[in-house]
């Protein structure tokens, strides 16, 4: 039988020693002397283009006091960078005059939205200028007929979400970190979030794009049409660069019809074999109408017992080594509810899953979703967190963690108070996509790119990805020769110097060997 009482709680805060420095760890990467040293005559160029409480320029050394932390350091505390200078724009014109005063002065540029990425792509690796898109955060335009929401690149994903809600609409992704993430960051990072298996990702859903080049150039492509087979579709080339060819400045975002019927259910699973054989039956029975299917491991659901949800009780009573979330959306609850507890009970009969729960109501589906979404945060408030994001062929998912917890358990390096405390998996089972994360002690560089190097040359080795939707930033980009192709190498060297000829645009990532 399906228990169908939840609880919710409150969340727990701790503080870190910060990460080393981006260049220190990542010793194979030198500044480019083409970029020149910030000067007095630089950030009076930028006072002049952008009002006083819209610059931030601090030369403090000590990071535990200067005014720039908040943006040089990353949300997993894993990147660090040296910037001095951070400003905020607040209209495209702007950022087109401190573009192209960077280029023809040869200062490097990191475009920074919400600050929620994990492969460092959002932060200056040396002491290139942050321009932080948090100040253009204006809805433009949104027609009730088509459904296509025009935005600034800076509207934080769910206040757009929360815009959308009362016309009847909602946006086509979900982000753990929507609170905070912005949409110009989601597209260059080309973001897939919780429902991509219902929405698809962004290279379809997003329309059009407003883009300042590296010249300043405004590349003014903002189309609301969803047929347009003029050429060249530039806007692709934009989603998912993170920013090295041009900074994302208003994006045209086609949006569904808000779901009259939301239903949300968590399984206990004794296998990763049964948590597929209930994804099969989930497209079987539920076909149009599921929009997400999670899982995650017994560690990540008592990590976030923890450190989360201290005062919450688990919403499924029985120890499972697996969990799983499903969601549906369609346009009538009856017909819904009734093809879910059709599909829970063939669940529970041939005994794919022996325990579930279903939300009753509002409260209770974001009590469910929590044990899904804070599993990151919980890892973040755990100590150092070591986090990977890569895709692969369903059935290997969880395997890369067996793996993983094999590898550094037979050398005796997993356990309380050990190197790695812990060695967790959870994920979008519906897009092949895996989270696999870890606890380290302090931030032992090495011991960082030990696990890099099992992360990535399995996923390689699997034909698999190095990154499904976080990006490949800094993190990752010595990695790209050996999961790209000369030929693909080639292409985008190409493209980011006929884009990019100076090399102002977020450099020393994404693209290998352009310094």
């Amino acid at each position: 039988m399906f228990r169908r009482l939840l609880h919710t709680s409150r969340s727990v805060q701790s503080t870190k020693v910060l990460s080393p420095l981006t260049s220190q760890k990542i010793s194979n990467i030198k500044r480019s002397d083409k970029f020149k040293q910030l000067e007095q005559s630089d950030i009076d160029f930028f006072r002049n283009v952008l009002t006083s409480n819209n610059v931030i320029y601090d030369t403090e050394a000590d990071p535990k006091i200067s005014a720039m932390t908040p943006y040089n350091v990353d949300f997993f505390n894993l990147h660090r960078g040296a910037s001095k200078l951070c400003l905020f724009p607040t209209e495209t014109n702007q950022i087109s005059q401190i573009l192209k005063y960077c280029n023809e002065k040869r200062l490097a540029v990191v475009p920074q939205g919400g600050n929620t990425g994990v492969s460092g792509g959002q932060n200056p690796v040396f002491d290139e200028i942050i321009v932080n898109t948090s100040k253009m955060n204006k809805v433009r335009a949104f027609d009730p007929v088509s459904g296509v929401a025009v935005v600034d690149a800076g509207v934080v994903l769910e206040n757009l979400d929360n815009y959308l809600a009362p016309l009847g609409y909602t946006v086509p992704l979900d982000l753990g970190a929507k609170g905070s993430c912005q949409i110009g960051g989601n597209v260059s990072t080309n973001a897939g979030g919780l429902r991509l298996m219902k929405f698809g990702n962004l290279h379809g859903n997003v329309l059009g794009l407003e883009v300042v080049l590296p010249d300043g150039t405004v590349l003014e492509n903002l189309s609301t049409l969803r047929k347009d087979n003029t050429g060249y579709d530039l806007k692709q080339l934009f989603i998912g660069a993170e920013g090295t060819l041009g900074l994302v400045t208003g994006v045209s975002l086609l949006t569904p019809r808000k779901p009259k019927a939301v239903n949300v259910a968590m399984l206990a699973l004794d296998s990763f074999d049964a948590v597929q054989k209930a994804f099969v039956m989930a497209k079987e029975d539920l076909s149009e109408i599921l929009s997400a299917f999670e899982f995650w491991d017994r560690d990540s659901m008592e990590l976030v017992k923890k450190v989360m949800l201290t005062d919450s009780s688990y919403p499924i009573e029985a120890k499972s080594s697996f969990y799983a979330l499903l969601e549906t959306q369609g346009s009538r609850q009856e017909h819904d509810q009734e093809k879910l507890d059709a599909y829970l009970t063939r669940l529970m009969e041939t005994e794919v899953a022996h325990d579930g729960v279903i939300a009753q109501d509002a409260k209770q589906t974001h009590a469910l979703w929590q044990w899904r979404e804070l599993i990151p945060e919980s890892i973040v408030k755990s100590g150092t967190a070591m986090t990977y994001d890569v895709a692969m062929e369903v059935p290997l998912l969880y395997k890369m963690v067996e793996d993983a917890k094999k590898h550094y358990g037979d050398r005796g390096l997993i356990g309380p108070d050990n190197v790695y405390s812990n060695v967790l998996g959870f994920g979008h089972v519906g897009d092949g996509n895996l989270h696999i994360m870890a606890n380290i002690k302090g931030h032992d560089h090495n011991v960082q790119k030990d696990m890099d190097q099992f992360v990535y040359d399995w996923a390689i080795r699997h034909k698999g990805s190095i990154t499904a939707e976080h990006g490949v930033g800094i993190a990752k980009v010595n990695y790209m020769t050996r999961c790209k192709s000369e030929v693909q190498i080639r292409l985008m060297q190409s493209i980011k110097r006929a884009l990019d000829p100076n090399g102002i645009m977020n450099p020393y990532k994404v693209v290998p060997n352009m310094m």
